[in-house]
């Protein structure tokens, strides 16, 4: 039984060793360019905004947090440069001194003109230095683009115009993507898993657009980092509070109204030092209340759908990049059929991530740790009540090096959860379920570029300690870059899952689902015979 674990460790302790011996070998040549892109009005970080040294072929893309690393740059003296649409085009000059890391913070300024010719793009660059098969990637921007319900842009209306994704709307909010039931969608909001996304009217997501960084949709086929899902993973991003000033938003519609808060505990100072912030979101839904006037031809008794959703979050940066989040959420939905059936839900949680940046190599140090939990409900009239949760935390500590153009990413993750399941069928029959899970992973990806081809290998290491189940998952994705416009990628590789879901055939509209774990402990067998 510990044999699973101990080969987990060990791949995990030999990556490590194996990867060092690298980066040491590397970095004793050549320097490192490394750091941040902020806003200069707010602090927030510019992502996927492209950095490089003028006149060369060194240069590199924001990630989603702000953050850019330049290797194996010779001795010398360069130009940095950072070109982002909408803002100015900012020079700084540096020198450059073999076997250095120098780590940077820069500040963009909105400007008044469109920016200058550059050769390329920041999302064009993007799209030709990673594999992005079947990745679907968003902003609130983009998300606001398209025509709303309600007069308030969402991710779940954005969700439903994706080739491949099936949205149930008032029927329960379910999302399927390329065939895959909900339960297997796994949705990760700042590193912390959240059980469902989507409030019951199928037209608004439990997030506010307004505090969305980025949010990558993968339908398919993703990297080695994402696991405990089969069919899709949806990695959320929130930003960081207003750095340089208070702040705030309120709107409002006939479905309902939202209100925002934010800004600096710390102001955050171009000169240096370190800052901190907060950012507090709150949406109610009123369409109860206005559907009886505003919607009276459909039911004179009003729309049965009402929901809550409050998420805050504070921030604290270091000097050199360096953070820390603390972030907290709480969603509510109810849906009210008056002298029929009652079903309602709700989900909380807690949690921090980091990010590291060491002094000495070119290294991204994360991690994270969340506790979360999910409660549903469902009473129907005379009969017996139905009820549901799942509770538990998960915490994860990877490491990204940077070789260049290529990339190694490894780590460790551990999910513990608890799944409650109280239901009577439809012969009275009670099915009362209670289980306690825990599933360790590790794992390591490298991406290798090699002129036009990208080549993005990796290995998922899964045990399910409940099924004392060792799965081991190889992933594998591919593109070839045939011009600017055109590439060619494949990706694929094994993926499972210890986590389904139960829901009842007399239900006409499927509301209510339960959480099982386990599937090899389910019953079998009912007064002696088969089931």
């Amino acid at each position: 039984m510990l044999t699973p674990i101990k080969s987990l460790s060990r791949l995990i302790v030999l990556s490590l060793l194996v990867t060092i011996s690298t980066i040491v070998s590397v970095t004793a040549q050549d320097a490192t360019i490394r750091g941040f892109v902020y806003e200069s009005e707010t602090g927030e970080p510019v992502i996927f905004t492209n950095v490089y040294l003028y006149r060369t072929n060194y240069g590199a893309s924001t990630d989603v947090n702000g953050y850019f690393t330049i290797n194996r740059i010779p001795a010398g003296d360069y130009t940095l440069m950072v070109t982002y649409l909408g803002y100015d085009t900012l020079r700084e000059k540096v020198s450059i001194k073999g076997n250095e890391v120098i780590t940077k913070k820069l500040f963009l300024k909105e400007g008044a003109f469109n920016l200058e010719a550059v050769q390329i793009t920041a999302e064009r660059e993007e799209a030709r230095s990673e594999t992005r098969t079947s990745v679907v990637k968003l902003t609130p921007k983009q998300i606001s683009r398209i025509p709303t319900i309600g007069g308030q842009p969402d991710l779940a209306q954005y969700l439903q115009v994706l080739p491949g994704v099936i949205f149930t709307g008032d029927q329960g909010g379910q999302l399927y993507i390329r065939g895959g039931s909900p339960i297997q969608n796994k949705v990760i909001l700042d590193g912390m898993v959240v059980y469902n996304p989507f409030h019951s009217i199928g037209l608004f997501s439990v997030f506010d657009t307004d505090i969305l960084r980025n949010a990558d949709i993968y339908t398919g086929g993703f990297n080695a980092e994402h696991g405990g899902r089969i069919s899709s993973v949806m990695d959320l991003t929130t930003r960081d509070g207003n750095k340089k000033r208070i702040a705030g938003k309120a709107g409002a519609s006939t479905f309902g109204a939202k209100l925002m808060l934010e800004g600096p505990i710390k102001k955050q100072s171009e000169s240096g030092g370190g800052s901190s912030s907060f950012i507090l979101t709150a949406k109610n839904s009123y369409l109860k209340e206005t559907s009886k006037f505003l919607y009276d031809y459909i039911d004179t008794a009003g729309l049965p759908f009402n929901y809550t959703d409050v998420y805050g979050k504070v921030s604290i940066n270091g000097e050199n990049g360096s953070k820390i989040n603390f972030y907290g959420f709480n969603f509510n939905d109810k849906v009210d059929y008056e002298r029929l059936a009652t079903y309602k839900w709700n989900s909380s949680g807690a949690g921090a991530n980091f990010l590291i940046i060491p002094g000495t190599n070119p290294v991204l140090i994360e991690g994270n740790f969340a506790y979360s939990t999910y409660k549903i409900n469902m009473e129907e009239g005379s009969l017996p009540s139905r009820s549901s949760s799942i509770n538990g935390f998960n915490l994860g500590l990877a490491f990204t090096y940077f070789l260049g153009k290529d990339e190694i990413k490894y780590g460790i993750e551990m999910q513990g959860f608890k799944t409650v399941f109280d239901f009577f069928n439809s012969v009275g029959r009670a099915i009362d379920q209670t289980e306690n899970t825990t599933e360790l992973a590790g794992y390591v990806k490298y991406k290798m570029t090699k002129g036009k081809f990208l080549f993005e290998p990796g290995l998922r290491l899964q045990y399910y300690a409940s099924l004392s189940n060792f799965s081991a998952e190889p992933r594998l994705a591919m593109k070839y870059n045939l011009s600017d416009n055109i590439r060619i990628k494949m990706a694929g590789g094994f993926y499972s899952q210890n986590l389904i879901s139960a829901n009842s055939d007399r239900d006409v509209v499927n509301l209510f689902y339960g959480f099982l774990s386990g599937p090899d402990n389910l019953q079998e067998t009912f007064d002696g015979k088969s089931v």
